[in-house]
């Protein structure tokens, strides 16, 4: 078998550690000398050089900006006079003919998609006898850099949240019939918003396989399934074969490892669960969606992204709204807030101090803003926007979720707060241990904010009964931070113990520019804490369409500006026995 370079990738940046070095001359085999111009692109400097083409950084001396160019220069062609490519022996002609139009046609199909998580073609062409194809010039370390350079293992809220956007991804290039079939750490780019980016498709090696059988198997074989190696019998691709590859690249960031050899799986499955190797340090629902994912059979599988995500409890991305006359008044109104209902105790509590205090409060002390969504509080006019009666809120609490209805996930839920998030409004936490000894420990963090804002810090409890809002509360109501400041919690009054059982608290902080609301995520308020109730937490989510996470709430504005962006930060706590 002929397994690609690692470092065989549409873009990188240039200085990753462990990235080929740079040829800044442009003498190397297969290279333009820097300086070469291609139309309006001059080539400033190599990025890489892999077995199948070489990425340049290039200047667009029209638009004047960076670029990544790449060319399509297989490593069984040759560089002629000037520019021009020729193939180094006569019977490799199928083969590059072949690569050069696969090569052509992910061009033009990524230039087809918008998506964040998708690399973007401003433009492509055919000279020289080669082709080419023009990219955004992409900064940031591959996720296998990024993973290696961790000192622990990420936690379920941080894999989500990377989850969540390569998985609108692939559902947008699997709605055109196309799959990836080449996804791996080292092909999905980090950039410094911790945005993942899916890079190349590897389409090229795969045509140049399929051409000549000197290549007949072209694929990272930890990452690939079974279907990729031949076609078998009831074993086509689809998009079963990419969500087997992404789930091997969860697997290696939990496990540090890739799961085995899908060949190696066909007589004695060597393969372990990780709902059994890791139970205990992710939820059962994502441990399970991961193995399911990695089931050897290709009808084994989640059959498409909508399955996975249910699997995983990650809400859909949502569709862009049409475009609508404006009303005179809103759409929908909003929910106000259900009647106040004492929270059941969850396994973080309120040591004693306090808790008589929080019992005595009345429903005021912690109170929800109504609000209207995707609009500013008060009209034109300055009237209050319209609210929906107590009883109907009451009425829709009530009302229990379908039996069909996905099993709900309050880790993912977690997760998609974070991913919701703006990358320029840097949310940090710090802790001195993030393990905590049952009954003997107490909570205590620090949270750090670049900008002004309202503080919220979203728990789920370690047996994932309980998912909470911690902070504000009965007791602590200010929840304001300052631009750079750091403020310390659970404050002054409000200690809090780890009373179990033993597994993994997870955490999310928000800091909003402004106050929020949650009634549309049914907060109800407790004796301690606020809580976002199982039942209709699972409701409200399989119906949720908004813009944004169900669980990061509404901002409340009070001018017609108001966007109510948020930074946000996970962190988890395990509590261990004494």
């Amino acid at each position: 078998m002929t397994s690609p370079s690692d470092d065989d990738l549409t873009v990188f940046s240039g200085s990753i550690a462990g990235a080929p070095a740079l040829d800044t001359t442009g003498t190397g085999t297969h290279a333009l000398p820097v300086g070469t111009r291609l139309g309006e692109f001059e080539i400033m400097t190599v990025l890489g050089e892999g077995g199948f083409g070489v990425v340049y950084l290039a200047h667009d001396n029209s638009l004047e900006r960076q670029v990544a160019l790449k060319e399509y220069m297989p490593s069984f062609a040759r560089r002629g006079a000037g520019v021009q490519v020729t193939v180094q022996s006569a019977q490799n002609a199928e083969s590059f003919e072949a690569g050069r139009r696969s090569f052509v046609n992910e061009a033009r199909l990524l230039a087809k998609f918008d998506h964040p998580s998708l690399v973007k073609v401003y433009r492509f062409w055919e000279a020289n006898g080669t082709a080419y194809m023009v990219m955004p010039y992409y900064r940031g370390p591959t996720l296998k850099q990024t993973l290696l350079a961790r000192t622990e293992r990420p936690d379920e809220v941080w894999l989500t949240a990377l989850l969540a956007p390569l998985l609108d991804a692939l559902e947008s290039i699997h709605q055109d019939h196309c799959y990836h079939r080449d996804i791996a750490p080292d092909n999905i780019l980090m950039l410094e918003e911790n945005r993942p980016l899916l890079l190349d498709f590897g389409a090229a090696r795969r045509a140049v396989g399929e051409a000549n059988q000197a290549f007949t198997v072209i694929l990272k074989q930890n990452y690939a399934p079974i279907e990729q190696y031949a076609e078998m019998p009831g074993m086509s691709q689809g998009a079963w074969t990419d969500l087997y590859a992404l789930a091997s690249v969860i697997h290696f960031a939990i496990d540090g490892t890739a799961p085995p050899p899908a060949m190696s799986r066909m007589m004695a499955d060597p393969y372990v669960p990780l709902a059994t190797r890791h139970a205990g340090a992710y939820s059962p629902a994502f441990l399970g969606a991961i193995d399911a994912a990695l089931a050897f059979k290709p009808a084994d599988r989640p059959q498409d992204v909508n399955a996975m995500r249910a699997l995983l409890g990650i809400p859909a991305q949502p569709q862009p709204a049409p475009v609508r006359a404006p009303a005179s008044t809103p759409a929908a109104a909003p929910v106000s807030t259900p009647p106040a209902a004492r929270a059941a105790a969850p396994s973080l509590r309120f040591a004693l101090l306090g808790v008589g205090a929080i019992a005595l409060a009345g429903a005021g002390v912690f109170a929800f803003l109504d609000h209207t969504p995707d609009a500013p509080a008060s009209g034109a006019g300055g009237a209050p926007a319209a609210t929906v009666a107590d009883t109907a809120a009451a009425a829709t609490a009530e009302t229990p979720a379908p039996a069909t209805a996905t099993p709900f996930n309050p880790i993912a839920a977690l997760g998609a707060v974070q991913a919701g998030a703006d990358p320029q409004r840097a949310v940090t936490v710090d802790m001195k241990s993030r393990r905590a000894r049952i009954g003997i420990d107490q909570l205590r963090f620090s949270v750090r904010s670049s900008h002004a804002g309202y503080v919220y810090v979203h728990m789920v409890s370690t047996d994932r009964k309980d998912f909470l809002m911690m902070y504000p509360n009965r007791l602590a109501s200010d929840n304001r931070i300052g631009a750079g400041e750091t403020i310390t919690l659970p404050g002054p009054g409000w200690p809090v113990d780890f009373y179990g059982p033993a597994g993994t608290d997870h955490f999310v902080v928000m800091v909003s520019e402004t106050p929020r609301d949650f009634k549309a995520a049914g907060l109800v308020e407790g004796v301690e804490f606020a809580t976002f109730q199982m039942a209709s937490a699972a409701r409200l989510q399989a119906t949720h369409t908004g813009p944004a996470p169900l669980f990061a709430g509404t901002p409340v504005c009070t001018t017609s500006q108001c966007v109510g962006r948020y930074g946000a930060a996970s962190f988890e706590i395990e509590e261990v026995a004494p």
